[in-house]
């Protein structure tokens, strides 16, 4: 039986272990107007001209958006879980599992710190405050309440114990991503140290599952371009792009640290793995579009996965890599938060020093991981920020209320790209990337909308997989799943 065809080995045998109609077959292209990609953007498009010349419609939107989210949701959990214990009993190597999660968290902590510090330097450059001279006794601590919630931040360690699931029911009922996460890297190591072969029956039902659930991922992704529009419409009719004059030069800082950023990435995919990251953009363009008009990343989590994975990233590293990026790879969040915290400075008339910058920066990087996945999270980030620091009120937060949404698409841009970058990285560092299946994906080989296969090869050569006795196992026990 053949290997199914996105079986990401090394690149000295992925050539031989592809079957011969990979290569010739390519995905007829569809007419435009069944094109998702097309779908969304002209449902962008009339989103932004709802929400411009009738707000009040806009904004009674903002159910269709959060509709979508919300179906989003309904399969992150379970699938996230699903792709790393199949992924992971795929790898058969629990030493294996644990390089590549601490290979992401270096690389997550090197990227913030790097896109921390540039947003630093961009904020001296551009001095985006400077001259507001914005009086504190003219500032309410309420708009910053009702963003907030007045939740406290978390420390490093409630944060790192917040990781750690109290029940396992209730990780996948609160949609908890490092919750579920680090419930499925225990199921799956089990797995592995039990033997692949006793739990054989387990790992062909969740496979089985995770074919279910793609499915169900198809279906909702037909309702996409619905809620890009209420989305778009709703940030529009509710914030209007009149307050772009009113931030301009925050706005233009940000959005300039972010394209120059970008570039760097583009770098970086080059340099090491050999990506050509122009190419997987326009390979994921409806994920990224998507992501634009809901103004969340989380909309695409699902598509995402795939698409890495049929991209030469084994199932394992991306299955381990994005959902932790999520939480600890913000590189978007991450130069937002520096540029305002000089922003607020500026505007009540404080030049930061060095010192007070570099304390600034380990309060970030510290403030910008706890809060992840917490309403409001930029606000409570700079609210911590400020109140250690103590040069400005904490009520000044408020100021980037208007802002804060017209940010939304540079932050979503750059941490989505920051995390696909980062699982190419980690993937090659560790010796489970397939240029090849990338470039045959890029050319059209492989349908851009395949699912991951159902086959347990999909990461690794047929010797990396191992029974408890040591035995190769046979490869194809289990049948790909055909593309959609």
């Amino acid at each position: 039986m053949k290997i199914p065809p996105n079986t990401h080995a090394t690149p000295a045998t992925s050539s031989a272990s592809a079957p011969s109609e990979t290569n010739t077959a390519t995905t007829p292209k569809k007419p435009l107007y069944k094109s998702l990609f097309a779908q969304i953007l002209v449902a962008v498009c009339l989103g932004i001209g709802i929400g411009h010349f009738w707000p009040d419609l806009g904004s009674a939107l903002r159910p269709l958006g959060d509709g979508f989210i919300q179906l989003i949701k309904m399969i992150i959990a379970p699938l996230i879980f699903l792709v790393i214990v199949t992924g992971i009993s795929a790898v058969g190597d629990v030493k294996a599992v644990g390089r590549v999660g601490v290979k992401a968290l270096l690389y997550f902590t090197g990227a913030t710190l790097f896109a921390l510090v540039f947003g630093l330097v961009v904020g001296n450059i551009v001095q985006p405050g400077a001259g507001l001279n914005i009086d504190p006794n003219t500032l309410s601590q309420d708009a910053l309440n009702a963003k907030t919630g007045t939740a406290p931040p978390k420390d490093a360690g409630a944060f790192l114990l917040g990781i750690v699931p109290t029940s396992v029911v209730g990780a996948f009922a609160s949609n908890s991503l490092l919750q579920v996460l680090c419930f499925s890297v225990f199921f799956g190591a089990a797995i592995v140290v039990v033997g692949r072969e006793r739990c054989l029956p387990v790992v062909n039902l969740l496979e089985t599952v995770l074919e279910l659930f793609f499915k169900i991922m198809g279906w909702v992704m037909r309702v996409a371009p619905v809620g890009a529009f209420g989305a778009m419409a709703f940030i529009i009719g509710q914030y209007g792009l009149g307050s772009l004059s009113t931030y301009a030069l925050l706005i233009a800082a940000c959005y300039g640290a972010a394209i120059i950023f970008i570039g760097l990435l583009f770098v970086v995919a080059w340099v090491y793995p050999r990506v050509p990251l122009w190419q997987f953009i326009k390979y994921s363009r409806e994920e990224f579009l998507l992501a634009l008009g809901t103004a969340s990343t989380e909309s695409v989590l699902p598509r995402i996965m795939t698409k890495l994975t049929n991209a030469g990233c084994s199932r394992a590293t991306t299955g381990l890599v994005v959902p932790t990026g999520y939480s600890f790879n913000l590189d978007g969040a991450a130069l937002y938060l520096s540029i305002s915290l000089l922003f607020l400075a500026q505007a009540f008339g404080h030049n930061l020093d060095l010192g007070q910058q570099l304390a600034a920066l380990g309060i970030l990087m510290l403030t910008s991981k706890g809060m992840a996945g917490v309403p409001g999270s930029a606000f409570l980030a700079l609210s911590a920020t400020a109140a250690a620091l103590g040069i400005f009120p904490v009520a000044g937060v408020a100021l980037l209320l208007g802002a804060d949404r017209l940010m939304d698409s540079m932050r979503v841009s750059v941490n989505l790209l920051g995390n696909c970058v980062a699982t190419f990285v980690v993937a090659k560092w560790e010796g489970q990337f397939d240029r090849d299946a990338m470039l045959r994906a890029f050319r059209g080989e492989l349908p851009e909308t395949a699912e991951i296969p159902q086959g347990t090869t999909a990461d690794v050569t047929t010797a990396d997989v191992t029974t408890a006795g040591g035995a190769p196992e046979a490869p194809a026990a289990v049948e790909p799943v055909p593309a959609r």
